[in-house]
């Protein structure tokens, strides 16, 4: 498609639809007017600073976040992200034309970062549709809209820089774009020339915490079959083959005897619905409910995307020969709820530790006091950045709070370790982390190799 004259008309025909969303949080005030800090400390100039700006602040105040959204039926859906809304309290809506409404929140996905969010409006509300994102070709124009850095309602311009791109989530699927994306972007549309949102604009990588051109919209193929379960039941439910997977290298694929190095070769088959069908570790999953597999990316997505509950044929290489298993697929959150957590509270887990360039620490009363945080902060304090250290050059620093590391929460040492262990078992190369800043978040992926 040739580049057009202007965007104007699909700027004026869809930003009815893209909202601002403003949340507002209760942060409680401080007990003691200053906090204990060892003499010494690298946070003794830090924290000197902060008090003399927040002196006799104990009082609990609201902290407010600004983000964007957009309709997506008449009846008041509205697709935004869940970091944008996330442990908010109140969460406004206010739309184009300057009206306000109040928004209920339908239901979170957090591994894929979508939130559902409700309004009840006296008349329909102008919306917009999804499109295909597997139709999206790397050079297609593309538009951005929403609220960058809580300017009010703005357009960019770029084109698909990238498809199929994973940060650090298991279901990721990021359409990356040179469009201008920003803090307050996120939760926006990105939209493709025919008016369709072919993804939800996410995340970017920047050392500065601006835009450098390297933004990432979650695919709108992935989105849908996301908010279609937030409507329907409030929460996700993936399907769940049961069985621990890894990539099939050339080498083993000549061991094997397999045509070609593809598939998913199981490495272990824990109690569930795999075991239950005959499958073994050593198999590799070749096709899944008629798709052939290509690598465990796509094997996991697919299986998540299935029903619940639905019996479907896999077939596995076995012993130089192909054979068919029936399996009815569990639920992957049910799985999860009744996994034992490599580490309990209480039990030899560490308060500090160093990881990828970084002295980490779980929120102490001191910590959440000298920071501000409140009681519904959960997450890393940075204690420590090497100057040396990637983290430092991505501009992460004493005192930030890192909250999500793999599109899932922390709260204590060990969830970081099992999240990069996660990503390094997948074979990428960086873990994406959430790193909030008095309050503001922003994405950071920092390399796991050497971590």
């Amino acid at each position: 498609m040739a580049r057009p004259e202007s965007f104007a008309d699909l700027a004026d025909r869809f930003s009815p639809s893209v909202v601002n969303i403003t949340t507002a949080t209760m942060v409680a005030g401080r007990d003691q007017a200053t906090p204990m800090v060892p003499e010494g400390s690298p946070f003794e100039d830090f924290f000197r600073e902060f008090q003399d700006r927040n002196r006799g602040d104990r009082a609990p105040r609201r902290s407010s976040a600004l983000g964007s959204g957009f309709v997506i039926s008449e009846d008041g859906f509205i697709v935004t992200n869940n970091h944008v809304i996330s442990g908010a309290d109140e969460i406004k809506i206010e739309f184009f034309n300057g009206d306000t409404l109040d928004a209920e929140l339908v239901g979170t996905d957090e591994k894929t970062d979508i939130a559902l969010l409700k309004v009840e409006a006296d008349q329909p509300l102008p919306f917009v549709s999804f499109g295909d994102s597997d139709l999206a070709r790397v050079g297609d124009w593309v538009l951005a809209m929403g609220n960058p850095l809580g300017q009010g309602f703005s357009v960019s311009a770029g084109i698909v820089s990238a498809r199929n791109r994973a940060l650090s989530g298991t279901y990721d699927d990021y359409i990356q774009t040179d469009a201008a994306i920003n803090r307050g972007n996120s939760g926006g549309p990105l939209f493709n020339l025919d008016g369709e949102v072919i993804g939800v604009n996410t995340a970017i990588l920047s050392p500065t915490g601006g835009s450098i051109g390297i933004g990432f919209s979650m695919a709108s193929n992935v989105v849908k079959g996301v908010v279609d379960q937030l409507k329907e039941f409030g929460e996700t439910r993936r399907g769940w083959l049961g069985v621990r997977i890894q990539d099939v290298t050339e080498d083993m694929a000549d061991a094997m005897g397999l045509p070609e190095a593809k598939g998913a070769l199981v490495s272990d088959v824990p109690e569930g619905p795999a075991m239950d069908s005959g499958m073994k570790a050593g198999d590799v999953i070749v096709n899944f409910d008629g798709v052939d597999v290509e690598d465990t990316r796509g094997l996991v997505r697919q299986v998540g995307s299935t029903q619940v509950g639905k019996t479907v044929r896999v077939t596995v290489w076995r012993d130089g020969n192909t054979e068919t298993l029936k399996v009815t697929l569990g639920r992957r959150e049910d799985a999860e709820a009744e996994a034992v957590p490599a580490a309990q509270p209480g039990q030899d887990e560490p308060v500090e530790k160093d990881l990828m360039g970084m002295s980490l620490s779980s929120i102490t009363p001191e910590l959440a006091e000298q920071l501000d945080l409140g009681d519904a902060d959960t997450g890393l304090v940075v204690r420590e950045v090497d100057e040396a250290s990637d983290a430092y050059e991505k501009g992460l620093r004493a005192g930030d709070l890192i909250t999500e590391a793999g599109q899932q929460k922390v709260e204590a040492i060990s969830d970081l370790e099992e999240r990069v262990e996660e990503a390094r078992e997948a074979g990428r190369k960086s873990i994406l982390l959430l790193i909030r800043r008095q309050g503001e978040p922003r994405f950071v992926a920092l390399p796991i190799e050497d971590s």
